[in-house]
This record gives structure tokens, C-alpha cells and sequence, in this order.
């Protein structure tokens, strides 16, 4: 019979934001693991909202509006309180979320959504959203810094797409300190170490080398969330031993247990 707590004695680590980390590292400890957390990444606000607002105050110009993480969607729902709006406003565009914890974020606050992709690479919203698009404009809010591959290949199908920032990230204070805490004993090093998205991968290696450390962790398992932050981790010559099959916290989760029982087992 299976272990009730199959990550009883495993220590894992979680490089999420602080303020987006609690579900995860609940569901790691319920099931027995010592969650370290080394947040590589922290949200903060944008200087001006200007663009945002100006999106929001027009958003009849839009066929489309596609919500790239959680996080989005609350910024987008604060900033509709500051504009005297509400989420109905978005009722006759076509309201995309990239993923199911960005879905429930924006039916959480109202603004509702009509389309999932299945996975949350560039070519599944585009198949997703097939030749709906051409012709149409397009709201496309995220992070500052991110990837361009789902704007550009949404223009490839003949659509307009406007790129909004909703907020910033940055690496959190200490946290240079905080990894060279975590690995500073090579003899134990941590079992496994989670990433949420190609931020926290980026960020993991700028503060590793930071810390003096070189190449991967030595015995130490990269887990994934997903294909778009495996290929990150590949871009660092770290191969992720497991990846997400639900690109979501739950899945992640499962990922973490998957790699944990095949080892058990020998294989």
C-alpha cells in the first residue's frame, strides 16, 4: 500500500513568490516533505498604470482579451475598482486564461472566461483560438518582462495584439543569502527543487552564481511545472527529471510525488 506521506523525509524546495506559494507549500508538507523556500522572485507594482488604465478605459477596441497568470487577474480587477468599472466590461470580448489557476483568479473576481488552451505553450493558444483571430484585436496583459513567442505567433494569424503590462518582478531581498543557506553543505543537499515558470529559473541561476556556486546542484532534481519552464531549465544544461502533466500547482505537486515514487522503486 502506497505511503500516506509519499515525500515523508524529502526536502524540497519551493523558488515561488512568497505571496503565491502558500498552496503549494501546504500540499508538499501535507504530504510529509520539508518544504525549504528560496523565493526567487517577488511581484511588485508598476510605476504607472497609465497604459493599463488607458486599455481598460477603451477596451471596446477589443475582440480579445488574454490573462496570463493569477496575478493578472488581480490586477486587473483592482484597477477596475480604481476606474470606477467592473468586470462586466469585458462581457463581449473573448476572454482568454492561461491556465486553470489564472481561469479561477478571473471568475473569482468577475471577469469570467470563455477559453483554456490545454497546455500553456504558444502553440496551444494558437491552435486554441484557430483563425478566430485574424482581423481582431487583441489585450494581451502579463508581467513586464516576458516572453514574446504567443504575441508573435498570434500576429502570424493575421491579428493586432497589444501588449500591457499588468506588474513587475523582481528578485527578493536576501535572497543571495538565502540560497547559499540552503546549499551551503554539499554533502546534504536538497532533494528536489520546484519551478513555477522561466522567471524562477532565471533568477534561481542569477542568485546561484551570485552565491559563487557553478553549473547545476549536484544531485539534486528539477522539477517543472511545465514545458515552456523545462526548456528554460534545458537552457541552463539542467534537465528537469519530472514535468507537470497539469500545468498547475496540483499538478506540480503530483510531478514531485511521481519522481519521488519511481526512485522508491528503483527505477
Amino acid at each position: 500500500m502506497a505511503s500516506p506521506r509519499p515525500l515523508a523525509g524529502k526536502r524540497i524546495v519551493v523558488t515561488r513568490a512568497r505571496a503565491q506559494a502558500s498552496s503549494l507549500v501546504a500540499a508538499l508538507a501535507e504530504l510529509g516533505a520539508e518544504v525549504i523556500e528560496l523565493p526567487t522572485i517577488e511581484t511588485v507594482p508598476l510605476e504607472s498604470y497609465e497604459a493599463l488604465d488607458e486599455a481598460l478605459r477603451n477596451i471596446s477596441r477589443y475582440q480579445w482579451l488574454i490573462v496570463t497568470s493569477a496575478n493578472t487577474a488581480k490586477v486587473l480587477a483592482e484597477r477596475l475598482v480604481v476606474l470606477g468599472l467592473d468586470g462586466s466590461i469585458f462581457a463581449a470580448l473573448g476572454r482568454v486564461a492561461i491556465g486553470s489557476a489564472t481561469a479561477r483568479a478571473m471568475r473569482e473576481r468577475g471577469i469570467g472566461v470563455d477559453l483554456i488552451p490545454e497546455q500553456y505553450v504558444a502553440e496551444s493558444l494558437v491552435q486554441a483560438l484557430g483563425e478566430q483571430v485574424a482581423g481582431s484585436r487583441i489585450l494581451l496583459a502579463r508581467a513586464s518582462v516576458a516572453r514574446d513567442v504567443i504575441p508573435d505567433e498570434l500576429r502570424r494569424r493575421g491579428a493586432t495584439v497589444d501588449i500591457i503590462d499588468a506588474y513587475q518582478t523582481v528578485i527578493p531581498a536576501g535572497a543571495v543569502d538565502r540560497m547559499k543557506q540552503v546549499f551551503s553543505d554539499p554533502s546534504n543537499p536538497p532533494d528536489a527543487v520546484t519551478f513555477t515558470s522561466s522567471s524562477t529559473v532565471k533568477n534561481f541561476f542569477t542568485l546561484w552564481h551570485e552565491a559563487g556556486f557553478s553549473g547545476i546542484p549536484q544531485g539534486v532534481a528539477a522539477i517543472s511545472i511545465g514545458p515552456i519552464t523545462s526548456e528554460t531549465l534545458r537552457e541552463y544544461s539542467w534537465e528537469p527529471t519530472h514535468e507537470a502533466k497539469r500545468h498547475d500547482v496540483e499538478g506540480l505537486v503530483e510531478a514531485v510525488v511521481g519522481r519521488f515514487a519511481e526512485r522508491d522503486s528503483g527505477f
